[in-house]
């Protein structure tokens, strides 16, 4: 269960740590980082500042629908960046941004003022590519609940909707809902990019222990694509 409480700090998710070296994606698009360890520092980011800076180098080319092939499966789509998320079952329909890496080495988030905005983090896949796409988002803020505070309610056969820059819709069916602690992360699940096309929803979860700690775990909602809708 989320825990939350009027006083707690804003928290962030934690992510990949360095790039693979010599891995270039198609298209000049920045290419997935992999982690070297994972390590997670979700509160207390924004209450020392950091965390908040955005890197958006691949917007260019993933915005006009991309340059790589999609392959011969239907439902494995162009590369086009998302721009809505829907979550029926948790009440969730927000916008998605691109969000980078913060100064740490984990996955930025929307700025606190967009709290209930998710971010897509735009070094890996967007929806609808090969490999699991990654949308991050608050869990709460010190004012109350955030655009991710229910998705612990998230049960498998769960739909996921994502709109992308390109009109079309990529419809994603919950798999399960997770939580590790942030030390023991299973990164090749996460952050993986191969396989086919799927989506982590990443928020914080467990009991919320202050400091630099913040919430103990991660909370992450696995879902594998099922159908696409074109424009």
């Amino acid at each position: 269960m989320v825990t939350t409480g009027p006083a707690r700090p804003a928290t962030t998710v934690a992510g990949p740590a360095a790039t693979a070296a010599g891995r270039r994606a198609p298209g000049g698009r920045s290419p997935w980082t992999v982690p070297l360890a994972v390590l997670c520092v979700l509160g207390g980011v924004f209450a020392t500042g950091a965390g908040l800076g955005r890197t958006v180098g691949p917007l260019d080319w993933v915005a006009s629908g991309g340059e790589r092939s999609a392959g011969s499966d239907s439902n494995v789509l162009r590369a086009s960046r998302p721009v809505r998320l829907e979550v029926p079952t948790i009440k969730v329909s927000a916008p998605v941004a691109p969000v980078g890496q913060a100064r740490d080495g984990s996955i930025d988030v929307p700025p606190l003022e967009r709290h209930n905005e998710t971010g897509w983090y735009d070094r890996g896949p967007t929806p609808g590519e090969p490999g699991p796409a990654v949308i991050v988002g608050h869990v709460d803020t010190k004012d109350g609940p955030s655009v991710f505070y229910d998705l612990h309610k998230l049960k498998a056969g769960d739909t996921v909707e994502v709109t992308r820059a390109d009109g079309s819709v990529v419809v994603f069916r919950v798999d399960s809902v997770e939580r590790f602690p942030k030390d023991r992360l299973p990164a090749d699940r996460i952050y993986g990019h191969r396989g086919p096309p799927g989506l982590r929803l990443i928020t914080c979860g467990g009991d919320f222990v202050g400091g630099r700690t913040g919430y103990e775990d991660n909370l992450i909602a696995f879902a594998s694509l099922t159908t696409t809708r074109q424009p």
